[in-house]
């Protein structure tokens, strides 16, 4: 079984997702604003099957994305990490901060802490994407606040989905 790390940055901590976790991801989930461009809203047992999949990520592909907890308060705020699927255009981070803690940075934050470990334990790794709706500009912003570019845009999951990109060597110019 593979060991999922947990990284730390200054305000916050990407644990390992833990099924004690399922009530916070199904109230964040809930919210139709938050899910508006993940698919709509998630009902606790679709939230159940989602978490199943992202630990499963870990094991089949070797990142995946982590709870993010807030260090000052110890709440459970969002889930962002790393996702890798078949077929998929690489090795994606992702971010899924719940509403009640938009525009505090914690995107950026999880995102930035993710990158910096996809780079350091795959040393064979030549860029980290980020699939993004045309349509979801803050996540677009998010992405070009990381330093990624659009690279291309691909049909996945039944859209249309810009890939945004940052290379290893633009990662560490950083």
């Amino acid at each position: 079984m593979t060991t999922i790390p947990t990284l730390t940055t200054e305000r916050l901590t990407l644990r390992p997702i833990a099924r004690a976790d399922l009530d916070a991801y199904a109230g964040i989930w809930a919210d139709p604003e938050f899910a508006r461009y993940i698919g709509g809203p998630t009902d606790r047992h679709g939230m159940w099957h989602n978490l199943a999949a992202n630990i499963g990520c870990w094991e089949l592909e070797g990142v995946g994305p982590w709870s993010v907890v807030e260090r000052a308060t110890g709440t459970l705020v969002g889930r962002a990490g790393l996702w890798s699927e078949p077929g998929w255009p690489g090795i994606e981070t992702v971010w899924f901060i719940g509403r009640p803690w938009w525009g505090r940075g914690y995107g950026t934050e999880a995102a930035s802490a993710a990158i910096t470990w996809a780079f350091d334990t795959h040393p064979d790794l030549p860029e980290v994407v980020s699939v993004v709706r045309a349509e979801n500009a803050a996540s677009v912003r998010l992405a070009e606040r990381l330093g990624m570019h659009l690279a291309r845009t691909e049909h996945l999951h039944g859209a249309e989905k810009g890939v945004y990109a940052i290379s290893r060597e633009d990662w560490t110019r950083r």
